[in-house]
């Protein structure tokens, strides 16, 4: 995945031939597929406290660092002083190139006192002084309320233009924006980027659009943004990134077994490698431990493994572990060997999401990697837009296919429903297996039950069978015959069958009381 770093003030462009100025800014050189266009002027637009100015800066900097010389002319009342103080705390602020290779001037006077005229004369006499190759204008709104008419106004950015495009210098002009308001700069520049910020409920959303971008093609649609210590980060949308995904996939392919022999035999020995599995469950069910089984007998198999969830800590998660006969699971998580990714419990972007495990993942550059992510939910929490969900999971899922890693996810269903229906009807297009763990209540008592129902490109068992999770791990038993109608979650005892024949649930009190007394019938038989 691609982050839109690059080094140098500068680069060709492969395909036009076009030099860039590489921003830094994270993906937003990825979203203009190469950075900006050198020698040309692009309008940056949004709200207040969207992120103009930080963008602007950032971008500033990282350009003298490779070696550019940035001038930066503000046209607003905040001073210098405090403008640079807001941005100290970040990691792309270096104090030690001002004022030699990043300027900063004010305009405000000369707009004031000469009006457009002026303030054009100033930035050809400061940009020729400093050699800049980056000029930001910050406050445009400024310079237009001293324009007789849009078209003196479009004068004055022609005029701009054809001077730093005579100087090679790329432009930045930063306005604030509201709903339904116009630009007429917009038709003169060659690229518009507008930031938003608005509620979805009581969160805050940041965005990017590259609404205009001349020259070269880029990513279209909205982009999710965060300020942070880094200053701003942009997030494209997963399903963007990957939109024209690779087709192949490792020919040689393997069986991943549980370690849980007589799922595995259901499985006709385990999943294939590279697939995608979905396990379906209420609370309680077992879907995480199930999961954790599926890391620790890679691990014990030599193979790589990666917990990516939300609710548990790792502490929590090892001890939960532990307590159900995977003490080695700890070892396997010392030596390395598996990765356990918590999220903590706070508002989280989807696509950085998938950023941060699709890295993380390409960063260890291992093969057969198996991978089980701790909740479908988490993942929908974070979505801003709830009907991209298909669309993002089918291509995260894809992604994780070209880096050969076989992917458990899991999903909560309702406790006791009447009905089997997946949460996601969508997942059907991203996931080949699908596991149903289920509570069947009978005779006042819950049974755990565990069926196939979805298994592509393999033989399976359908068959549904009782499973426990004891201290000693989980056990699945044959099949559980009393649950004739389980996939209506109504359990009913078979015609003639009799209340004292159900064998109470596996690993309960009662089923030990009774495989006891069935041991001491045979000694004394015998």
């Amino acid at each position: 995945m691609s982050t839109g770093q690059g080094a140098g003030q500068g680069e060709k462009d492969r395909k036009t031939g076009h030099e860039r100025l590489i921003t830094g800014v994270p993906r937003l050189d990825f979203i203009t597929k190469g950075g900006l266009l050198k020698g040309a002027s692009y309008s940056v637009l949004g709200p207040p406290g969207s992120g103009k100015t930080v963008l602007a800066n950032q971008i500033a900097f990282n350009h003298v660092k490779n070696g550019g010389r940035a001038l930066y002319v503000t046209l607003l009342s905040e001073s210098h002083a405090r403008m640079l103080a807001n941005l100290q705390e970040m990691t792309f602020f270096d104090a030690s190139v001002i004022p030699e290779r990043l300027h900063y001037i004010s305009g405000y006077a000369e707009l004031e006192k000469e009006g457009l005229k002026g303030l054009l004369d100033m930035v050809r006499r400061t940009a020729l002084q400093h050699q800049a190759s980056l000029l930001i204008i910050d406050g445009m709104d400024a310079a237009k309320e001293f324009a007789r008419s849009d078209l003196t106004f479009k004068r004055f950015l022609q005029d701009l233009q054809t001077f730093v495009g005579l100087l090679g210098c790329t432009t930045l002009l930063l306005s604030p924006h509201h709903e339904g308001e116009l630009h007429p700069e917009n038709t003169a520049v060659d690229g518009v980027f507008e930031l938003s910020l608005w509620l979805s409920g009581p969160r805050a959303v940041r965005e990017l659009v590259a609404l205009k971008f001349r020259g070269s093609d880029s990513l279209l649609g909205r982009h999710e943004v965060e300020i942070s210590e880094r200053g701003i980060v942009i997030h494209p949308r997963t399903e963007v990134q990957f939109a024209n995904p690779e087709e192949k996939g490792r020919e040689d392919r393997i069986r991943m077994s549980f370690g849980i022999p007589r799922l595995d035999e259901s499985l006709h020995g385990g999943l294939l490698s590279g697939s995608t599995t979905m396990l379906l469950g209420a609370p309680g069910t077992g879907k995480t431990l199930l999961g954790l089984h599926f890391l620790l007998q890679g691990a014990r198999e030599g193979q790589p493994g990666v917990y990516f969830g939300f609710y548990e800590t790792p502490p929590r998660l090892l001890e939960k572990a532990a307590g159900v006969g995977m003490k080695d699971l700890k070892k396997y998580v010392d030596k390395g060997l598996i990765e356990i990714q918590w999220q903590p419990p706070l508002e989280h972007n989807m696509d950085s999401l998938a950023e941060r495990l699709l890295e993380r993942i390409q960063e260890r550059n291992v093969k057969r990697l198996r991978l089980f992510i701790d909740g479908v939910s988490g993942f929908r929490s974070a979505a801003v837009y709830p009907d991209r969900i298909g669309r993002f999971f089918s291509a995260l899922s894809h992604q994780l296919r070209m880096l050969d890693s076989t992917t458990i996810y899991s999903e909560e269903t309702p406790l006791l429903s009447s009905g089997v229906d997946a949460p996601l009807p969508e997942a059907a297009a991203y996931v080949e297996n699908i596991i149903l763990m289920r509570y069947v209540e009978l005779r006042s008592q819950l049974y755990r039950l565990i069926s196939i129902m979805k298994m592509r490109e393999s033989q399976y068992d359908s068959g549904i069978r009782e499973f426990a999770i004891t201290d000693e791990g989980i056990n699945v038993a044959d099949t559980f015959e009393s649950a004739e109608a389980i996939l209506t979650g109504h359990a009913r005892l078979r015609e003639g069958a009799r209340a004292e024949d159900v064998a109470p649930p596996m690993g309960s009190d009662g089923a030990k009381k009774k495989s006891k007394r069935r041991g001491l019938l045979r000694r004394r038989k015998s």
